[in-house]
């Protein structure tokens, strides 16, 4: 390493090695030291910084690192935000952690730095699905909240969300504010560590219960289900949270033919029957598909291990089972849920849906022919949480989703929650199934009435420091070095949310965007495709999302419009140049 950087990295070594840490921790230090610069460097050269809503990273011993003191320290900058905001007051916080390595330890370790500071905790009693965190926020009326998970990452990760009293991930100007508290945190040393235990109080199935019961309102086809109660349904929580709420939401909805996965029901943060616990993988599902075809299972759900994203698989008419991607079941679920508002006359011309800029813009269209205003947020879901916020009072929220599989209906939670979505989802399967249809036949008939849509998303890891300067090189190079075309379509308009300015390639207007600033690129090209390019805010990756679209006259013309469209999303990776 250069001298510069061990210089840095030494000093920060030093600073934990003098620091009041357990023996372990520092012999692991000391280990690294000797052994390992390369892991040294990459443990200690930074310090975990809040992405979307938190922190997330590699477990192990260093500031670039989750372990006891990273959280410790995190939450002593929360602690220290709270105390200077509401100086004198009463403070109260719930806290939630899923299935992972070290989960329980590390919120406990965060209930026991927020109570030596004089803030009220409430623990979940085991582990919990991140949405329910949201809920339990707002129905305790607490100060803040805090989830411990890593949603999909690998088994070597672990994170730390924050929560705002509304029950959403923090936002601005909160999370700058404590993120600038977190930085003046300098060492473990900097932390209260004396537990005050009385402060620390246990929650359990009395929150279950609320939240449930809540989900269950949310209803809109009860005659549909009480109808196709029995259809079969296989629900895996892929090792995670939702094992046991899942399930049972169901059940208080009707659906009585759960049928479950064993081998995934144990909740293991290593999670052995997969290689990524995540629903956006077809892999993650091969248990839960061979288990479908043994039982005539109409429709398959899998939840993330914090359960608030969710993946499904249908069943179509000729027996076959097709994997969803996210844009296709947030089309499928909103398409559903406005049809059923319609019915009940509940469209006055107030309500709203919510998407991000990188999801499909079907569920735009959709939303304009049913009378309902749709709303563009920037990708995360604290931001759609924010537009409930800011709309409250002023008019309804129905529905919102985004492409990487999270969706939430109702506003009484504030992030996604796979509970409500995998409720939902079921109920609108057996309102299909009412018509005489499956899920799928109902996508297909969206694709006829709009257009048919397709959408692809390309992920490039670029791990470390060197990977962090490469993503930003990247950036760089599409932001400033723009072509005129992409693969002979011209560009028509370019969106850049770090300038927050919108361009007219045609007329060389610029215009001022409204959403917040961030790193992202999008290019709108004449036949209506729309690449969107940005860095990930929890993973050391940048993500290139493609959509596409063209006209369908009938349902099976879908195979050939699919082929057409997946050439021209091949074409445009080519023409993009995207390599490893």
């Amino acid at each position: 390493m250069d001298d510069k950087l061990r210089q840095e990295v030494m000093q920060k070594v030093k600073l934990w090695l003098n620091a009041d840490i357990d023996e372990a921790s520092k012999a692991e230090i000391q280990h690294m030291m000797q052994s390992d610069e390369n892991l040294l460097i990459e443990s200690f050269y930074k310090e975990l910084e809040f992405g979307t809503g938190g922190m997330r990273g590699i477990m192990g011993i260093g500031p670039n690192r989750m372990n006891k003191y990273t959280v410790a320290m995190a939450t002593q900058g929360l602690a220290n935000y709270l105390n200077k905001r509401k100086p004198f007051m009463d403070k109260k916080a719930a806290i939630a952690y899923d299935c992972r390595n070290n989960s329980s330890f590390f919120a406990h370790t965060a209930a026991e730095i927020l109570s030596a500071n004089g803030i009220k905790v409430y623990l979940f009693d085991a582990l919990r699905p991140t949405p329910e965190l949201s809920f339990a926020i707002r129905e305790l009326k607490c100060d803040t909240g805090i989830v411990i998970t890593a949603s999909h990452n690998p088994k070597e990760y672990n994170g730390y969300k924050v929560y705002w009293e509304d029950g959403g991930q923090i936002i601005a100007p909160h999370d700058k504010g404590i993120i600038d508290e977190v930085r003046a945190i300098n060492s473990p040393s900097d932390v209260a560590f004396e537990t005050n235990s009385k402060l620390i109080h246990e929650i359990g199935d009395e929150i279950d219960k609320k939240y449930i019961a809540k989900i269950k309102t949310l209803s809109l086809s009860p005659n549909a289900i009480r109808k196709h109660a029995d259809m079969p349904i296989v629900f895996t929580p892929i090792h995670g949270t939702s094992v046991k709420l899942g399930p049972e939401t169901l059940r208080t909805f009707g659906f009585t033919n759960i049928i479950n996965v064993p081998e995934q029901d144990i909740s293991d943060g290593n999670f052995p029957t997969v290689k990524s616990p995540n629903p956006e993988e077809p892999e993650a599902f091969t248990l839960a598909l061979k288990k479908a075809k043994a039982t005539n299972a109409e429709l398959v759900m899998g939840t993330d291990p914090d359960a608030d994203r969710v993946g499904i698989i249908v069943r179509k008419k000729d027996g076959t089972y097709q994997l969803l991607n996210g844009n296709q079941t947030a089309t499928i679920l909103i398409y559903y849920l406005l049809t059923k508002w319609k019915e009940a006359g509940k469209i006055t011309g107030n309500e709203y849906i919510v998407k991000t800029i990188v999801t499909t813009e079907l569920l735009g269209e959709i939303a304009d022919s049913f009378g309902v205003e749709s709303f563009d947020t920037l990708t995360g879901f604290k931001y759609i949480a924010d537009k409930i916020r800011e709309l409250e009072g002023e008019k309804q929220f129905i529905v919102g989703g985004e492409e990487s599989y999270g969706y939430l209906a109702g506003d009484f939670v504030r992030d996604k929650d796979a509970i409500i979505s995998c409720a939902l989802i079921a109920e609108a399967a057996a309102w299909a199934k009412e018509a005489n249809k499956t899920l799928w036949d109902v996508l297909m008939d969206i694709y006829t009435e709009y257009s048919c849509f397709h959408e692809a998303l390309i992920s490039i890891k670029k791990e470390g420091k060197t990977g962090a300067e490469a993503i930003a090189k990247m950036m760089d190079d599409f932001r400033y070095n723009t072509p005129e075309s992409f693969n002979g379509q011209q560009i028509l308009m370019i969106h850049d949310f770090e300038k927050q300015q919108a361009v007219d390639k045609i007329s060389d207007l610029r215009y001022s965007l409204t959403l917040p600033k961030s790193n992202v690129l999008q290019f709108i090209l004449e036949d209506g495709s729309k690449i969107s390019i940005r860095p990930s805010g929890t993973e050391p990756k940048i993500k290139f999302y493609f959509s596409v679209r063209t006209k369908m006259n009938n349902p099976a013309d879908y195979p050939e419009k699919r082929k057409l469209l997946e050439k021209r999303i091949d074409s445009l990776i080519k023409a993009l140049k995207i390599t490893e």
